[in-house]
């Protein structure tokens, strides 16, 4: 177990890392197509891929019970509908808002599992810990995570970014309580619900697909390839085994990746409280997952 249990420290490692990096690209992306279209290539081409290599391992999925339903609501909270929200409303809201509003999503999770996930319940330690790691997220970002950004339609566009931190809360509760499944088959499946709903959505609220440029597509290329389709794989796994609320640890490291990813390719300035919100961040990480930490280290002697 504790083997297994740095497998999956070094799955939410990855995860933060390329999460990090995808509000920028998506930033940059949005330069050459509109929201609901971007989100609706990165889902479709994500599931091309997926769809391909399950039906090399032969479309299995459900090992023995089956639950339609729940995975059709996974396929609606975990990719159609967030990334629509984030999309639409990183238009009307600062950067940092859209940060703060991923740095929430333990603090959504934590009670959800204490309800519906048996061995998950919500502790004194995982609490504190994990709003100890908020603060440090809410000093990272700066005083901007709360500033306006003066768009007409900001108040709206901050509910997008916080329903879509509530989607995928919802969405990793789901996915924990479904039967025996194939992580594979499940990542590939969701992806295929998205982009059924998320294209004529696109269609009806935008027109028809624009005509990107080289660059862009290669943006969306690469955002249905990393953060979409091999991160959706990682994410199914960690929350599948590993459980939701460690999941949730992955929301405190992108706001990290993403400071350190702008300081290096964009030459953007380091928080002046970088250090002290990086000791609380990772001070609230260990708090609240202090016994796996001991398992873990204890192994490794």
């Amino acid at each position: 177990m504790p083997e297994r249990m740095g497998k999956y420290w070094l799955m939410i490692a990855t995860l933060g890392f390329v999460w990090g990096g995808t509000f920028l690209l998506i930033k940059i992306a949005l330069d050459g197509i509109t929201p609901f279209w971007l989100a609706a290539g990165r889902i479709g081409f994500a599931a091309l891929l997926l769809c391909s290599v399950w039906g090399w391992r032969g479309f299995r999925l459900f090992h023995a019970e089956r639950n339609w339903l729940s995975l059709g609501l996974i396929g609606v909270f975990s990719t159609a509908v967030p990334f629509m929200l984030i999309n639409w409303g990183q238009q009307h809201v600062s950067s940092g808002f859209t940060g703060i509003s991923m740095a929430a999503i333990p603090l959504m999770v934590l009670p959800l599992a204490h309800v519906f996930v048996p061995g998950e319940q919500m502790t004194l330690r995982r609490l504190i810990g994990f709003a100890i790691g908020f603060v440090g997220v809410a000093l990272l970002i700066g005083s901007k995570a709360f500033e306006s950004s003066g768009a007409e339609l900001e108040t709206y566009g901050r509910i997008a970014c916080l329903s879509s931190a509530a989607c995928y809360s919802v969405s990793s509760i789901l996915t924990r309580r479904l039967p025996a499944v194939d992580p594979l088959g499940l990542a590939a499946v969701v992806l295929v619900i998205g982009s059924i709903i998320i294209v004529p959505v696109a269609w009806l609220a935008e027109g028809p697909p624009p005509r990107p440029d080289n660059q862009t597509l290669l943006l969306v290329a690469f955002l249905g390839l990393v953060p979409t389709a091999a991160a959706n794989f990682l994410r199914v796994i960690v929350v599948r085994e590993a459980g939701p609320t460690f999941m949730t640890l992955t929301n405190y490291q992108v706001p990290v990746w993403a400071v350190v990813l702008g300081a290096v390719f964009l030459g953007e300035a380091l928080p002046p409280l970088m250090l002290l919100a990086m000791a609380l961040i990772l001070g609230g990480l260990g708090l609240s997952q202090l016994g796996a930490l001991r398992r873990l280290f204890a192994s490794s002697r």
